[in-house]
């Protein structure tokens, strides 16, 4: 029951091969133990928010009726992600689960796709988009600590409003990215073990020890992604997400959750204040 299986090589050494599959149903079972556990908590123990007095106070007017939030560039990207990497879990996992087909193809593929749309999302995001919006800052973690603390029954100054994407939104893009860039790197090498358009095959780029690891990490990071991908849409179908969710969609949400959920002040759109900075993407 070792999270790694391991083989036998030409010359009698012990290799690793890939991991232990038996970690397919523990990330399921944790992503879905994750979600029953949260829904559980927020039906009958968390309390309302209440956040701090905002300064200035917004003016609704101020506001237009619909609050670009993603550009068609950036929906586009993510769609097109999610398809690639829905496509890779199930390719790589259903024949592990009994429903044998001829795979491999399909999979690179999907690979080459993911690559291709993370190339451009790291360009995109770099150079027209705000690149600082989506890593937490002083104001993030100093909220969160006293989220911690009134979590405790401690007391502690209310928490500011969101800016345009709260910290567990950061969070997650963070482990998302880690995981996502190594599935993206050991998956890039190991398409030089099969035949495909880009490269000539060449099995013995590495050693087998070598190929062992790359092959291990490549799983721990595809197992990883079962269990991401179950909490990311489970907050994507939550009711008090939905506005986010259709954001992604048709790339606005409404003024009123925007002034229920996030702070002008640090996501600034409409006509700002004077004494507001216009972030990149206004």
């Amino acid at each position: 029951m070792g999270l790694v299986e391991w083989a036998t090589d030409p010359w009698g050494l012990s290799v690793p091969i890939h991991v232990a599959w038996f970690l397919i149903w523990v990330a399921l079972i944790a992503g879905i133990a994750f979600l029953m556990v949260h829904a559980t908590y927020l039906r009958y123990f968390a309390k309302p928010r209440r956040f701090a007095a905002e300064r200035p106070t917004p003016i609704a007017d101020e506001i237009p009726q619909r609050v670009m939030r993603h550009s068609a560039a950036a929906r586009a990207f993510h769609w097109i992600m999610s398809a690639a990497m829905l496509v890779l879990l199930f390719t790589a996992f259903l024949p592990k689960a009994g429903l044998q087909f001829d795979w491999v193809t399909y999979h690179w593929i999907a690979g080459a796709v993911l690559t291709a749309s993370i190339l451009f999302h790291i360009i995109h995001a770099s150079f027209w988009l705000d690149f600082r919006a989506i890593w937490p800052d002083q104001i993030d973690m100093k909220d969160a600590w006293h989220r911690t603390l009134a979590f405790f029954g401690r007391p502690a100054p209310l928490p500011r409003k969101f800016a345009k994407y709260p910290l567990e939104n950061k969070l997650y893009h963070g482990v998302i990215m880690i995981v996502g860039l190594a599935v993206i790197v050991t998956g890039v090498f190991m398409m030089f073990r099969i035949r495909t358009i880009f490269f000539a095959r060449e099995p013995y780029l590495f050693s087998d020890m070598t190929w062992g690891m790359i092959y291990v990490l490549h799983g721990l990071a595809g197992v990883g992604l079962i269990a991401l991908i179950i909490v990311h849409i489970y907050f994507g179908v939550r009711p008090e997400k939905l506005p986010i969710t259709k954001s992604m969609i048709f790339g606005w949400m409404c003024r009123e959750f925007y002034l229920h959920e996030h702070d002008p002040a640090r996501w600034v759109v409409g006509r700002p204040h004077a004494s507001h900075v216009p972030s990149a993407e206004d």
